[in-house]
């Protein structure tokens, strides 16, 4: 699965739990919250302050 700003945290963990490491590691800690997995990848940026596209290349390295 290719990872993009619109993809829903929700999705990510599903597909590839083993992603939540990095999404951890970039400070998103909250990946348990119900609010978090109905929110974009790009969204969850947004409010943690964070480069969407430089976690756009870690997820898909």
């Amino acid at each position: 699965m290719k990872i993009n700003k619109d993809t829903k945290i929700g999705e990510i963990l599903e597909i590839a739990p083993e992603k939540a490491e990095i999404l951890l590691e970039i400070g998103m800690h909250c990946l348990s919250c119900p609010a978090s997995q109905m929110e974009t990848l790009e969204e969850a940026c947004q409010v943690h302050g964070i480069d969407v596209e430089e976690v756009l290349a870690k997820m898909n390295d």
